[in-house]
């Protein structure tokens, strides 16, 4: 039973206490993060589709344990690798330097065209878009939700354009068959009509202690 729902800001302000007032590095909880989404990962080829943020981050350590399982692995990046910055770069450069594959796309076709190459997967890790989405999805995100091919997806804290306080599609959403959210549910999560988008929820714990959340 969920026992506590947190906001988008809520979240964001017990990751900051987690990390600077505890002393846990963004980069323990975010491998933590990746590590229990690799858990829900059976089947391969597993296709992982990366935003620029901290999902991205998120999905370069699935991507990263795949490899090392020995999986078929093929990473889509959404964003130019210069952009990725923080702990998401730490993990992003940790995959390369193992010799794995990133498929870069900046434009709607190129998106169309990687999407239609991981339809084959086993399994697809959609690591988008985060809780930090505000107004309607555009561009490049909005061209890959929208042509999300048919494969068994795990979404990595929240399915892609789900606004994480209402649980409403801003505009396009993935619709994921599992989602790992971490550590406190979404409060968007409690809307019913965010169930067709969630799937099966499983609530990770990552390592955020409790009191990080009063």
């Amino acid at each position: 039973m969920i026992e506590r729902y947190l906001t988008a800001a809520q979240m964001r302000e017990a990751d900051r206490r987690c990390i600077e007032d505890i002393g846990i590095p963004g980069a323990v909880l975010m491998n933590n993060a990746g590590t229990a989404v690799f858990r829900e990962v059976h089947q391969a080829p597993v296709g992982v589709i990366c935003g620029k943020g901290n999902n991205g981050g998120d999905g370069f350590v699935v991507a990263r344990l795949a490899l090392l399982a020995g999986l078929d692995v093929r990473v889509l990046l959404a964003a130019s690798p210069d952009d990725i910055r923080g702990d998401a770069l730490t993990f992003l450069s940790a995959y390369r330097r193992l010799g794995g594959r990133i498929d870069v796309v900046e434009t709607p076709e190129a998106a169309q065209a990687a999407l239609d190459e991981l339809a084959n997967c086993g399994v697809l890790v959609d690591a988008l878009l985060g809780t930090g989405i505000q107004g309607e999805v555009r561009g490049l995100a909005r061209t890959l939700i929208e042509g999300w091919p048919a494969v068994y997806t795990v979404a990595v804290d929240l399915p892609s354009g789900m606004d994480a306080d209402t649980g409403a599609p801003c505009g396009a959403c993935v619709r994921a068959e599992t989602t790992v959210t971490f550590q406190f549910a979404k409060a968007g999560f409690k809307n019913p009509a965010a169930k067709a988008y969630l799937g099966r929820l499983v609530v990770a714990d990552i390592g955020i202690p409790a009191c990080c959340a009063e």
